[in-house]
């Protein structure tokens, strides 16, 4: 093929929405022949000579479809072996594996599907390669690191906090990584033989407290959609932006800012075929945002907007010519605190045209907003105003905006934020943080840190008393009720709303939450 015809988009956007519209026709026959929702597994073609669409094959779609997703399931392991390390268990589950080491992100191409990621740390930018790995290992963390959250999002075990991992793991030594006996995660010597305990429970009631999910790639959007559940209570779009744009948004608006040559051909190679380049910006976030919310339609899907740090952001391909240095970036320019920013203003408001693609051209009226680490009440309505602007307006065509409750100022002037908002999610890693005052990515401290605490129980239950009290919708997206069951039965005590989990604690806690209900008789 020429070169030319190589950077071509092989099918034009009509022929696209062609192939989507026969899909959905052939899908509805199906469906109705048989009496009840049928996936189809479609093929097609386009002739090179005339340009004509042609289905080649329709027949049932046996895999996605099939799985079984209303199942609990319970990782024994059959046998020990020598212990190499141990930190905090992330998940159930256990795997085996060729370890890798990744000192650096240079090395990510050299890692393979299946081994064990065996590194420092992570941050948003591996997250493509994390999705292949059997298991990751880390020697810094806590269970609110990067590595934890993200390890959970893919259903996939990780030991963080594992001191001198790096140091006492070779690469290619084949390791087990257990995390099914509880807060010790531990990384065995060799493959270690382990069984999966399986419990069905597709006759489950569904409770009346929201179980919704935390999701942030869309690639598993459509397989996680099964698993029984209301929705999707955060939907991360860092992953989308990582992984699909991976360019600084300022990058893509003022490119001629990138002082390196070879970043700036880099950025040049990827949105070839894009005249204006916040059009790539754009269309990509549209894309994965869209996934996500037709996946779970009509369910709802709480996209918060982007909450990378400056250290995260400078990441991104172009990043470096538009951050400063932060000693602490987890407290510094993150958040709301960009969205009406000079520095920033501009990226937010591709983020704002994203999302309005998705509700008012997809269609997928679905999607509501959440507003992350906003500090004070005046912030709130600045970061709204600018919402505004961008063409999103809380209440225009249904939509509601909620509110990230992650600092204490969102508890103690609870009441003045719901006069601005149509409901608050509580985010229980920050709230930690700072309720606390422990680095919740801090190994040294990585026991002090417990949502379970009494103080952090105590500004839990005044926001949701909070939200209540101005009837707006309270929800909790954080890491607690995944890995602390009697968490989740304090949220629904409280009378909390909703509460959205990882998608590998689903099953358990659905059973936790109807167990409780029916002991208070709600």
């Amino acid at each position: 093929m020429p070169e030319t015809d190589r950077k071509k988009f092989c099918l034009s956007d009509e022929e696209v929405l062609t192939l989507a519209n026969y899909a959905i026709i052939i899908e509805d026959h199906y469906s109705k022949k048989l009496g009840k929702e049928r996936p189809m597994d479609i093929e097609w073609a386009k002739d090179g000579k005339t340009g004509e669409l042609f289905i080649v094959q329709a027949r049932p779609e046996t895999v996605q479809s099939q799985r079984a997703k209303d199942v609990l399931e319970t990782y024994h392991l059959e046998e020990k072996g020598p212990v190499i390390v141990t930190g905090r268990s992330i998940g159930e589950k256990i795997a085996s594996g060729k370890a890798r080491i990744i000192a650096d992100p240079s090395q990510l191409s050299s890692f393979q599907a299946g081994e064990v990621l065996i590194s420092d740390t992570t941050t948003p930018d591996w997250e493509p390669v994390m999705k292949k790995a059997a298991a990751v290992v880390t020697n810094l963390g806590g269970r609110t690191s990067h590595a934890a959250i993200v390890s959970r999002e893919f259903g996939i075990p990780a030991v963080v906090g594992a001191d001198g991992a790096t140091e006492k793991i070779k690469t290619g030594q084949e390791v087990t990584v257990s995390c099914a006996d509880g807060d010790v995660g531990v990384v065995y010597e060799g493959k270690l033989p382990f069984n999966v305990e399986k419990i069905d429970l597709k006759n489950l009631s569904r409770p009346k407290t929201e179980v919704m999910i935390n999701l942030g790639n869309p690639e598993v959007a459509f397989s996680t959609s099964m698993i029984p559940n209301d929705g999707v209570g955060l939907a991360r779009l860092e992953f989308i932006i990582s992984s699909y744009i991976k360019v600084h948004p300022m990058a893509l608006i003022h490119p001629e800012k990138v002082k390196d040559e070879a970043t700036r051909k880099e950025i040049e190679d990827l949105t070839f075929g894009y005249n204006d380049k916040k059009e790539y910006f754009v269309e990509k976030l549209a894309q994965g945002i869209g996934t996500l919310a037709a996946a779970f339609y009509p369910r709802p899907v709480v996209v918060r907007l982007s909450d990378f740090k400056s250290n995260e952001y400078a990441n991104l391909i172009g990043g470096k010519d538009f951050e400063l240095e932060e000693n602490n970036p987890m407290l510094g320019f993150r958040g709301a605190s960009r969205y009406y920013n000079e520095r920033y203003r501009e990226g937010f408001a591709m983020e704002c045209a994203a999302i309005k693609r998705v509700r008012k051209v997809m269609g997928l009226d679905n999607v509501i907003v959440m507003i992350p680490f906003c500090r004070r009440v005046d912030e709130a309505k600045k970061v709204l105003a600018e919402m505004e602007k961008n063409g999103l307006k809380s209440g225009d065509n249904g939509l509601k905006v909620y509110l990230m409750c992650e600092i204490p100022s969102n508890v103690i002037m609870v009441d003045e934020f719901c006069q601005l908002v149509d409901g608050m999610s509580i985010g229980s890693n920050d709230l930690t943080q700072l309720t606390l005052g422990i680095d919740r990515d801090s190994e040294l401290l990585a026991k002090e840190f417990d949502e379970r605490d009494p103080a952090v129980k105590k500004m839990v239950s005044l926001a949701i008393q909070g939200t209540k009290r101005n009837k707006r919708h309270s929800g909790l997206c954080g890491q607690a009720p995944s890995d602390y069951p009697e968490f989740a039965e304090f949220l629904v005590r409280e009378g909390i709303d909703s509460i959205s989990i990882n998608p590998d604690s689903v099953m358990k806690i659905t059973l936790k939450v109807l167990e409780t209900e029916k002991m208070i008789g709600r």
